[in-house]
């Protein structure tokens, strides 16, 4: 008899575990409302059903913190939710994560700084302003805290600070760098024309991607990316030699003629 009811206990620890929605929820780590949530927008497969009880596996709950890593790493559900599809209908789920990061990915390897306020007094003096912290704040540049603020970009302030150094005011130098801004915005907007028509334009249908089809546009967006912060870096340098000549030449007219009155 021992060994019968021993049998019996071996088998059901050899069944898969089973849920029911308070558990599963409580296993992933989320409330019941979050997972009835889920289900509604089709991100978890159905239950299996025994009567008006939903019993739920383990593939739900691999499923549940699957979803929760790719929040975490900044995925919106609507992307979750494809991706999901993708994996259901056969596509490389893996390669459509990659591509998605390859195009959302950062181009900016910035740096923060933190300064307190007499750092920030030294190098900035009297022209620590409200008006010019404000300007700042509003181009996005820094964040105030109690002992100081804290700088998106080392690179940018310390540019700025040595500007002022320079002689060159803080109220020009955030003047110069929010009208910059507007063409920059422009320059980046051209380049995102170019590579979504000419690059991304299979993700725009309906239509699934080919096998392998993500990883070689990840591929080509990867290869893509340093080769527009060449054509961006170029242009401006070959602007600005036109630029100076242009204003150089018009100074030694202003000479000549002032020569001439003399």
């Amino acid at each position: 008899m021992l060994i019968a009811v021993d049998k019996v206990r071996a088998a059901a620890d050899d069944r898969k575990r089973e849920y029911r929605v308070e558990e599963l929820a409580e296993a992933a780590g989320i409330t019941t409302r979050t997972l009835r949530f889920y289900r509604e927008r089709k991100l978890l497969q159905p239950p299996r059903k025994e009567g008006r009880i939903a019993w739920y596996g383990e593939e739900h709950l691999s499923r549940l913190r699957m979803i929760g890593e790719l929040l975490e790493r900044g995925h919106t559900l609507g992307g979750i939710a494809e991706l999901i599809g993708a994996g259901e209908s056969g596509r490389d789920v893996a390669g459509l994560i990659g591509l998605e990061a390859a195009i959302v990915a950062p181009w900016s390897d910035e740096t923060p700084v933190r300064l307190d306020w007499e750092e920030l007094k030294t190098a900035f003096g009297d022209q620590l302003t409200e008006e010019n912290t404000a300007e700042a704040i509003a181009q996005g540049y820094i964040s105030i805290e109690d002992d100081g603020i804290t700088h998106v970009s080392r690179r940018l302030m310390d540019a700025t600070t040595e500007l002022v150094a320079e002689g060159v005011p803080l109220a020009a130098v955030l003047d110069a760098s929010r009208r910059t801004r507007e063409y920059v915005d422009a320059i980046a907007e051209i380049f995102i024309e170019v590579v979504s028509e000419h690059l991304l334009s299979a993700l725009s249908g309906d239509t699934p991607l080919p096998p392998g089809e993500a990883a070689r546009l990840t591929e080509r967006i990867l290869r893509v990316r340093p080769l527009a912060r060449t054509v961006a870096d170029a242009q401006f340098t070959l602007a600005m030699d036109r630029r100076v000549q242009a204003e150089y030449a018009e100074l030694l007219r202003q000479r000549r003629e002032y020569g001439s009155e003399a």
